[in-house]
């Protein structure tokens, strides 16, 4: 159940976080160019809510009448990232502090690992750490795990956002303009299905005024500057399995394991995310989500089996907030 709360979530964010590097070269009907753009002592502070409701049932070689059939989980965070300098190469060195941190689950069930999962997040707050990005995207650094809930670096969606941080290659490299669009695919890591994949299609809507608030803090003090235009960006993102319909979607993890898999995975949804053409910025954003599955996990020596049929819906809000003095 938690594997599917968390794949929802990483599915939820996978095309808001890249966005959070964009610095635009220009405006209006002009091409603009994605590049990163950090300023040293600069404080960027970002909200993230995420919800996740999951349904289904579970048919298992032993029956379990205490087996819920629904579960809700809630998370809030708040994490503020410190521009801790900047190389005459464009390496850029930065610290994250988890300032707020707190999840609640609900379910129809006792479900323990919920309330663990929780705990682990409401301790997360007050963790910090420091991670570089080259001037390609790429990560020189990683997190240590003991900053993430599971202590896996990046396996959890209050990490979701490095992920992003070096997925600039799956962007336009020669800019936009408006109402231009873009697609990339990315294989969907750590499926139970092998083949699945994320498909997306971007498209740059508008520009329109930013909040004033979203504005960074520099050395202390708070800019002054207007906030200037935002780029809208519309994004929408489907599930979906590469190769035949009934070819074997066993992943190799799982075969090396006695294992086999069979089903279906699908999923879509749409991303609202507005960027500071100033800046290159996330100020906002809207995702919404819905996966559904239908799969059975066999053992390959036995040929006892899990069933699970299930609907998986998220609903994130991602926004920058002003720094506090």
């Amino acid at each position: 159940m938690q594997s599917r709360r968390t794949n929802a979530i990483h599915f939820a964010l996978f095309v808001v976080f890249p966005l959070l590097v964009l610095a635009f070269a220009a405006s209006g009907r002009e091409r603009v160019r994605f590049m990163p753009r950090f300023s040293p002592g600069e404080v960027l502070r970002y909200r993230i809510e995420s919800r996740t409701t999951t349904t289904g049932t579970t048919t298992t070689p032993i029956a379990n009448p205490e087996g819920g059939s629904r579960s809700s989980q809630a998370i809030h965070i708040v994490v503020r990232l410190d521009v801790l300098d900047v190389s005459s190469a464009g390496e850029v060195r930065l610290r994250a502090t988890y300032e707020k941190s707190s999840s609640e689950s609900e379910s129809d069930a006792l479900d323990l690992q919920a309330s663990s999962n929780a705990d682990r997040y409401n301790r997360l707050e007050g963790r910090s750490f420091e991670f570089s990005i080259e001037p390609g995207g790429a990560f020189a650094a990683m997190p240590d795990p003991a900053a993430t809930p599971s202590g896996q670096p990046g396996d959890e969606p209050v990490l979701s956002w490095l992920e992003g941080l070096s997925a600039g290659s799956g962007l336009p490299q020669k800019g936009v303009v408006i109402g231009q669009k873009w697609n990339t695919e990315r294989p969907l890591a750590g499926a139970l299905l092998s083949g699945l994949l994320s498909r997306t299609e971007s498209t740059y809507l508008r520009n329109e005024p930013c909040r004033p608030s979203a504005l960074p803090k520099v050395s202390g003090t708070q800019s002054t500057t207007p906030p200037g235009d935002c780029a809208v960006i519309l994004t929408r993102f489907q599930i979906l399995r590469r190769g035949p319909t009934h070819s074997d979607a066993t992943p190799e993890d799982y075969r090396r394991n006695g294992l086999r898999t069979t089903g279906t995975w699908t999923g879509s949804g749409e991303s609202l995310d507005s960027i500071s053409l100033a800046t290159g910025l996330l100020v906002g954003s809207t995702q919404n989500s819905v996966q559904n599955m239908d799969y059975e996990i066999s053992s390959a020596s036995t040929g006892s089996s899990i069933h699970h049929v299930g609907k998986v819906q998220s609903q994130s809000e991602i926004a920058l907030v002003p720094d506090q003095p």
